[in-house]
């Protein structure tokens, strides 16, 4: 297990996120990086944080690690992404920096916390407000969008729901449900963790 960043009590959170940053582009560990990564993606939870994530250019970390092949890395990369998106800011560094490919590629992760993080910033990057992202609606998303709408995933279908309904026009959605050759059906539906047998 990785330890903490050696870290002045006094120098304040830019000092301990800089620490965390430092360690995870200096360390070798799987497992340290996942660590430290996860503790990235939890302060992107505190809207505090977000000026100091800017500075330290977290978010084009987070963005890097979304290509990495260690699936838990990209889960805590996506939540963390999903955390900052909220906010005006970090929403258009991530919709001008080429993020959204990113994102949408996340929809076909086996790894079901990943997949609901990335259809969740989807819908976040596609709010009121932001630039014009027609990616963000193309018709390979929304056809993917029709396939988890029809999840027995709960979770997965309700947000897949949302999405269609709030975020594309009615003749997006019949055109994605009328088409035959689905593109999104080469796209696997994340793996849910079997209930235990008591």
């Amino acid at each position: 297990m990785a330890q903490k960043p050696k870290v002045d009590p006094h120098v304040g959170r830019l000092g301990y996120l800089q620490a965390l940053v430092t360690e995870f582009q200096a360390t070798e560990s799987q497992d340290a990086k996942e660590q430290v990564l996860a503790n990235l993606a939890n302060f992107a939870y505190d809207p505090s944080n977000y000026q100091y994530l800017r500075q330290l250019q977290v978010l084009d970390l987070f963005l890097d690690s979304l290509s990495e092949e260690n699936e838990t890395l990209v889960e805590f990369a996506i939540g963390g992404l999903c955390n900052l998106c909220s906010d005006r800011a970090n929403k258009e560094h991530i919709l001008q920096t080429g993020g959204v490919p990113l994102i949408i590629d996340c929809l076909s992760s086996p790894n079901e916390e990943t997949v609901l993080s990335a259809v969740t910033t989807i819908m976040y990057l596609s709010s009121p407000g932001s630039s014009s992202h027609p990616e963000l609606t193309a018709m390979p998303v929304v056809q993917c969008m029709v396939r988890f709408s029809l999840s027995a995933n709960a979770r997965l279908r309700n947000l897949a729901q949302i999405f269609l309904e709030d975020f594309c026009s009615p003749s997006q959605v019949a055109e994605a449900r009328s088409w035959r050759a689905h593109s999104a059906l080469g796209i696997p539906l994340p793996r849910t963790e079997a209930p235990q047998q008591p």
